[in-house]
């Protein structure tokens, strides 16, 4: 067989990349083709256009911008839209994806670049919850109080949030023309608030979810806990929190902050 025929035999994968320049500019579809190899992923694919940035037309253009940092679905930084579903592309097998794979940035955060997203929206969530515990470092404070195993358990799984930002993305409610802080946030309130040491900030954080943008906005589609590329019971904590802030109002109205 001739080199000509193997490169007509040659499979190739198709893709059509959303591009934009910044946050002002228009942006466009492009369309790639790219050579098939096993057990390729989309981040392969995307190093594959950047090393070769030539369209399906035969022509030179820049390389497709993204984000991406351990390449095994820990870091979040490599979420996207596949075929209309938010996911990491890290985990996107292209032997599983339906041909040709549509690429899009996350529509709930402001686009920097092609697929590359701002998501200080949900950093700045987090700040607003406090989703930390606030402990003075500068001495040795001795072991902390020990969680019992049940507790630990169920904390362990909220804490495999890596902040991706899909669960925000697959949320109806969170968008540019609400304040929602969205899903994660929420949850990481649950998990802190469930610490022995973070329990010492509880009420300042449930205070803040009972206000605007806060858990009165979530509209229980239950999009978020389908989309979590990590299983958190996302639902589950925020029906937990719906009780918690009953209590907590409850005490807000009597003066007290004794906790139940």
């Amino acid at each position: 067989m001739t080199a000509a025929e193997t490169m007509t035999e040659q499979k190739m994968i198709r893709f059509e990349i959303y591009r934009q320049d910044d946050l002002d500019s228009t942006p466009y579809m492009e369309e790639f083709e790219i050579p098939y190899r096993p057990n390729m992923n989309v981040i392969s694919a995307l190093m594959e256009i950047r090393r070769n940035p030539y369209n399906k037309k035969g022509e030179k253009t820049a390389p497709v911008s993204w984000d991406m940092g351990c390449l095994e679905e820990v870091c979040g930084a490599c979420s996207m839209v596949i075929n209309g579903s938010p996911r990491q592309s890290c985990t996107a097998l292209i032997d599983q994806l339906e041909q040709p794979i549509r690429l899009e940035p996350m529509k709930t955060f402001p686009v920097v670049r092609d697929l590359q997203v701002d998501r200080s929206r949900m950093f700045d969530s987090l700040k607003k919850v406090k989703a930390w515990i606030p402990i003075d470092g500068t001495y040795d404070l001795g072991p902390g109080p020990r969680m019992p195993e049940k507790r630990r358990q169920w904390a362990y799984e909220l804490s495999k949030c890596m902040t991706c930002g899909v669960c925000l993305e697959a949320c109806p409610n969170v968008n540019s023309k609400s304040d929602f802080i969205g899903p994660a946030p929420l949850s990481q309130v649950r998990l802190f608030n469930a610490h022995p040491t973070g329990a010492m900030n509880k009420s300042e954080r449930l205070n803040t979810i009972m206000g605007e943008g806060g858990l009165g906005d979530c509209g229980n589609s239950q999009n978020c806990v389908q989309a979590c590329p990590k299983g958190i019971p996302l639902t589950t904590s925020i029906a937990a929190l719906n009780r918690d802030t009953n209590l907590q109002m409850f005490r807000n109205f009597f003066g007290s902050d004794q906790e139940a």
